[in-house]
Parts: C-alpha cells; structure tokens; sequence
C-alpha cells in the first residue's frame, strides 16, 4: 500500500481523507472542521497537520488552512478508492446499511492488503455484471442471513434443544446454524 510505504498510521491517512473530503466538499480544509470530521480536539488536529507538513503532504501553517501537496493528494486518492471498495462491497454484497458500511469500511480500509481490496473490487463488479448472480445469490444470501438472525433470536428467547435447532426455527431450514 502506497501509504504504508509512505510509513502512515491509519490515524494520519485518516486525516489526509478528511481534507481531501473537506476541500472537495467546502472548497477548504480548516483545522476546527477536520476536527469536527474526525471528531478530535484541534490541538490534535494541529499536532497531525504539522506531521503531515514535516512529510510533505500538506501544506499547512498556524491559522491558515490545510491543503494537500501533490504526493498528499495521491495518497488520499488511494485511501479513499479504498474506503469506497469496501464500503460498496459492504453495502452492494452483504446489504448493510449506509451508515454501518461507512464505519467499517473506515475501519478496514487501513488494513486490507492490495490485492484483498481488488478480490472485492473484482466480486462487486462481477455481481454488478451478471444480474442473474446478482439476483439469485444475493436474495438467497439475504434469505440465508434473515434465517440464521430468526435462529439466533429464537435460541436466545427459548432453551429448546439441539436437534430442534437442527431441523429449523419457525421451518427455516437453511444451514444457518451459527
């Protein structure tokens, strides 16, 4: 990973998305709302800016804002292609809501080695592609998961024994047995 290379912390990409957000979405990058995106304290955000500057990948001094150098901006290029991969992958395959899909894909897209993020890139597209698969895979695996969430709830409200939970809860008979 680029940022790796770079010797980056998941902390200081984080910061580095942000401002690419921010100039995106405000036209600027102001230390009071990068605090407010990644929900710190501005001294924090001050100490990270001036580390980032010392790197070269922003610009930034005291009471101005923050804007990101040519090798700052393709970081954050690169860590937002992987948020948006993970994301999608959450939301489009696994059908999770927005706002959870963003959080963990917050979360994993620091971690995920290059060639995991374009093995998920490659299914969402794939799945994306063949409607069929998207349409018969993805029902049954909402099917699957709506089954062994009904088998979850029900063993936890009642302490039926095993070889029921085997045959099925409410006559869910997938193999949701987890």
């Amino acid at each position: 990973m680029m940022s790796k290379a770079a010797g980056l912390s998941g902390s200081m990409e984080d910061y580095l998305e942000a401002i690419a957000w921010l100039v995106e979405a405000k036209g600027v990058a102001r230390v009071r709302d990068i605090a407010a995106a990644l929900s710190v304290h501005k001294s924090t955000v001050t100490a990270a800016l001036r580390g980032l500057n010392e790197r070269q990948l922003v610009n930034y001094s005291a009471y101005e804002a923050a804007t990101l150098t040519p090798d700052g901006q393709k970081i954050a290029t690169e860590i937002i292609r992987r948020h948006e991969i993970v994301r999608e992958f959450f939301m489009e395959i696994l059908s999770l809501e927005h706002g959870i899909a963003d959080a963990n894909a917050c979360r994993l897209e620091h971690v995920l080695d290059a060639e995991v993020l374009e093995r998920l890139a490659c299914f969402v597209k794939f799945v994306k592609d063949c409607p069929s698969a998207r349409q018969r895979c993805l029902k049954e695996f909402q099917q699957y998961c709506h089954c062994a969430s009904t088998k979850k709830s029900a063993a936890k409200a009642t302490a039926r024994k095993a070889s029921t939970a085997k045959k099925g809860v409410g006559g869910c008979r997938c193999r949701a047995d987890g």
